[in-house]
């Protein structure tokens, strides 16, 4: 059994080792998990996140890198959470977002992350809001949260970012990519990477026009800003900071970001509940209860949704809930 307090303890003293372990528990559901939440949870909420997403080759890990540094020149501590595709053989994160951001393994005041999907869809592991509220909690200033290569449905990041920045690069049909359902809903920032490229120019332009036409926008809400960068060179990448903080300020300023921020623990709560909930009920496989329910259910002499409420009703739950 693991000393939780004595462990929270040092990750708010800036341990790594402290931190890794905290995420490692909640990767693996430790049954200590529960209690690990509890001691973290007053320590939550100062931590600004920011996620990263967009088609594989634009350059996120190159962008997540140079961000790191820019928010380390600030005096920010900054947390990353890399999450990786598995590995179809032990499921594992293939780390190579890790490796693109070794410049920084050394500094005390980065800790970066690798998780694995682990076949959960949306481009973030299952874990990813614990493991958020770990980095939080352990006194970082910033975590930037970078998906894997998205495609146009995966865009759970704006669900659990405080702001939510999705990058194109010219050159790779990422225009029209936008302009389908999910891209130009969830971001807050536009960065269009690889800007030294032929074709970066249109990019950025064909963007602001997909945005106006998708507009819905009243007087004094947001407009995300589209910003061009050569992260590699770190050239745009002072502009990128200046545009998540003028979001942020924007997002306190109208109460938009206390309000996301608890969208995001409804979410969190609801997801533990159903979880809990399936548990409970595939625990049941093979009772009598649930046997006689479906024999009836394919007899014809109950319908599904009776049995369901037969069953919800037979674990303490209210059906009409």
């Amino acid at each position: 059994m693991v000393d939780v307090p004595e462990l929270v303890a040092q990750a708010r003293e800036g341990r790594p080792r402290a931190v890794a372990r905290l995420i490692s528990l909640v990767e693996g559901a430790s049954p200590q998990l529960r209690e690990v939440m509890a001691a973290l949870a007053p320590l939550t909420g100062g931590a600004y996140v920011v996620g990263l997403t967009g088609s594989p080759g634009v350059g996120k890990s190159t962008c997540t890198s140079a961000l790191v540094s820019a928010y380390r020149r600030a005096g920010k501590r900054v947390g990353v959470l890399a999450v990786d595709p598995s590995s179809p053989f032990s499921g594992g994160a293939l780390l190579g977002d890790r490796v693109r951001m070794s410049d920084h393994a050394s500094d005390p005041g980065v800790y970066i992350r690798s998780m694995a999907t682990r076949g959960h869809l949306g481009g973030l592991a299952w874990a990813a809001p614990q493991a958020i509220r770990v980095l939080d909690a352990a006194g970082c200033d910033v975590v930037l949260v970078e998906t894997v290569g998205v495609g146009q449905s995966e865009v759970e990041i704006a669900s659990q970012a405080d702001t939510s920045m999705v990058l194109l690069a010219p050159g790779m049909g990422d225009g029209i990519q936008a302009a389908k359902a999910g891209i130009l809903e969830i971001g807050d920032l536009y960065v269009v990477n690889k800007a030294d490229r032929d074709g970066a120019d249109a990019t950025a332009r064909e963007l602001h026009h997909m945005l106006g036409l998708a507009e819905s926008r009243g007087p004094g809400n947001w407009r995300p800003p589209v910003v061009k960068t050569v992260a590699a060179r770190g050239v745009g990448v002072d502009e990128v900071v200046e545009a998540l903080e003028k979001h942020r300020a924007w997002m306190d300023e109208r109460g938009v970001l206390a309000d996301r921020r608890t969208a995001r623990a409804a979410r969190e709560v609801e997801t533990i509940a159903v979880t809990s909930l399936r548990e409970r009920i595939a625990d049941l496989r093979g009772d009598r209860r649930l046997d006689a329910l479906a024999a009836r259910v394919a007899s014809g002499s109950l319908d599904p949704y009776a049995a369901a409420d037969e069953l919800l009703a037979g674990l303490g739950q209210d059906p009409a809930a």
